[in-house]
């Protein structure tokens, strides 16, 4: 099927709205990303070395209770108000790491609660979480599969 083309009028109104159109400042948001997103990992980091060194974990066994604290600061940060503060600056840089998926789910929580605890914040709180979980169990699913395959193999 054929694109339509343009009219003289739309094409004119298109030209207009380019004008006024504000210009985004695409190497300044990027740099922003990378260093806010960057904090925020080393922060995680910070903490994992905080587990290892004065508890009694691993260096693998300290992953979990970082992430939960990264979880519970990013949903604090949500109810607060302060996370979407930090995200207008920061973009992707806070929604990359485990936070931004605490965020996504506390917003719509606070969003829905009005509508009560079961239909309101049960039933939408995972509505924009919900993809990220189903593909992120997908891909392990394969992922475990295929190093167990692989290892059956005897290629690692």
């Amino acid at each position: 099927m054929a694109k339509k083309q343009p009219t003289a009028a739309q094409k004119e109104y298109q030209n207009l709205a380019s004008t006024y159109e504000k210009k985004r400042p695409v190497l300044k948001n990027c740099l922003y990303a990378f260093v806010i997103g960057g904090l925020v990992c080393t922060f995680g980091q910070c903490l994992q070395v905080f587990f290892y060194t004065y508890f009694d974990f691993t260096e693998k066994t300290a992953g979990d209770p970082t992430v939960a604290v990264l979880i519970f600061i990013a949903t604090l940060f949500t109810g607060l108000g302060f996370y979407d503060r930090i995200a207008q600056i920061a973009g992707a840089g806070t929604a990359v790491p485990v936070t931004g998926f605490a965020n996504s789910i506390a917003s719509a929580a606070i969003e829905h609660r009005t509508e009560g605890y079961v239909l309101g914040v049960g039933g939408n709180m995972f509505k924009l979480a919900g993809s990220v979980i189903v593909f992120g169990t997908v891909a392990a699913f394969i992922i475990a599969l295929a190093k167990t395959l692989l290892i059956k193999a005897g290629v690692i």
